[in-house]
């Protein structure tokens, strides 16, 4: 199946600002005029699939529906390997209705003080993001990346959102939550593509998008 070009304007299904935020900087580089999902109105789909391509699809279909226009959507996670993958698709939800990730990260650190994972090897985990672009005729493209890393604590840092302050990338000595917006999201050249979300936009971006 041949790869689709977004043209014109593309939603961004989430009511999440720093999702929104960081998606915005990634299509502005491909003069994507962007709306989200949250500034139209759109409510919030049930997101009933078992991983995050499932998620991600969900979300990307009903607001591509429900707005006439190709959307887009980004499911997202960290995985912790000492805690069978959790908290994983349900990474939000473990930062309960009010999204206070802090009391997500304490729940974190103190499931791996019980298991007793004290030493770096122990504390592994790796974010996921899964992207979809869905148009309003039916048709999607899907797109997935990992980065791994380390589990610290306590949390460092107070840029990005969600368990930033907790993960520290393979090959860096500072968390997410440390990085400036660049250096953590960038792409090339101005940064490294270094997580999981820029990682699997390169991935669209070669497939769905061209550069102005």
């Amino acid at each position: 199946m041949a790869h689709r070009r977004i043209t014109g304007t593309l939603v961004i299904a989430t009511h999440n600002p720093g999702k929104l935020a960081e998606m915005r900087d990634l299509l502005a580089v491909y003069g994507v005029e962007a709306i989200s999902a949250g500034e139209l109105g759109l409510p919030e789909p049930d997101e009933t699939g078992t991983t995050f391509r499932a998620n991600a699809r969900i979300k990307a279909e009903a607001a591509a529906k429900a707005s006439n226009r190709p959307a887009f959507a980004d499911d997202s996670g960290l995985a912790v390997e000492a805690l069978n993958g959790d908290p994983g698709i349900y990474s939000a939800r473990w930062a309960g209705p009010d999204r206070d990730f802090r009391l997500a990260m304490n729940k974190i650190q103190s499931l791996l003080v019980e298991r007793g994972a004290k030493g770096a090897e122990q504390r592994r985990g790796h974010f996921v993001s899964a992207l979809c672009v869905a148009w309003p005729d039916g048709h999607a493209e899907e797109f997935e990346a990992t980065v791994d890393g380390t589990i610290v604590w306590p949390p460092r840092g107070t840029q990005g959102f969600g368990y930033d302050p907790l993960f520290k990338p393979d090959g860096h000595d500072r968390t997410f939550g440390e990085m400036p917006a660049d250096e953590k999201h960038g792409l090339p050249p101005r940064g490294r593509g270094l997580s999981h979300r820029a990682r699997a936009f390169l991935k669209l971006a070669e497939a769905c998008l061209e550069k102005r």
